[in-house]
């Protein structure tokens, strides 16, 4: 850009001409309306001025010159004819040598044994053995309690022979429905004086019915009272 061209543009001219007249258009207007007195007042007062100087813009450096384009020298030597392509060579991929596959056979299968479950036989029947056959009842029994008693009475003549007790032992056979069928006197002490009073009485007594006969033997104790 030229600068020297810029400074001498009129237009440039032309503002500072316009700013000119404006201030002093100013001027004029503050003295019409009073406002001089109070401009030369604050004009009394010191000015400091500064001058301001004008920033010279260094010129612009000069264009590089422009680059010559040398263009090689024309020659009629003809260019070199274009080689034809050739294709590499095909290299065969290198061969891997695997190591042999040995191949087992499979060992046959052993044949299948089929098992047959049978069911566990049945728990043998435990048979209850027979009851013990009762032990074989004495041929005399002892200790009967019979359910109708009555109690002998003691001989007058045994009284009179002043005979204070007595003992006598007896077997009376008994039926199938309890009743005292023979009366025999084992022994007697003393012997004779209470036999027939034994015979009386244990004929009147009757024994729980078993369904069988039997025979019982039952001692009678006799004691005098007074």
């Amino acid at each position: 850009m030229d600068f020297a061209r810029q400074q001498r543009d009129p237009k440039r001219h032309l503002i500072g001409i316009t700013f000119v007249v404006v201030l002093h258009a100013l001027i004029v207007y503050a003295m019409v309306t009073g406002l001089a007195r109070k401009a030369i007042d604050v004009i009394k007062k010191p000015i400091t001025a500064t001058i301001i100087e004008e920033i010279k813009v260094p010129p612009p450096p000069p264009p590089p010159p422009p680059k010559r384009v040398v263009e090689p020298p024309k020659t009629n030597v003809p260019p070199p004819p274009e080689q034809p392509y050739v294709p590499p060579p095909d290299v065969p991929p290198p061969v891997v040598q695997t190591a042999p596959t040995i191949s087992v056979a499979p060992s046959p299968e052993p044949p299948k044994q089929e098992y047959k479950i049978e069911p566990p036989p049945p728990p043998p029947v435990v048979v209850a053995p027979p009851a013990p056959p009762p032990p074989p009842k004495p041929a005399v029994r002892r200790g009967v309690v019979p359910i109708e008693r009555e109690n002998p009475v003691y001989p007058r003549a045994a009284i009179r022979a002043g005979i204070e007790k007595g003992r006598v032992l007896a077997r009376v056979n008994i039926d199938d429905k309890g009743n005292v069928t023979e009366v025999n006197i084992v022994s007697a002490d003393p012997p004779r004086h209470f036999d027939n009073a034994v015979r009386d009485a244990l004929m009147k007594w009757r024994f729980k019915a078993e369904g069988e006969k039997y025979v019982a033997e039952i001692e009678v104790i006799f004691t005098l009272k007074d």
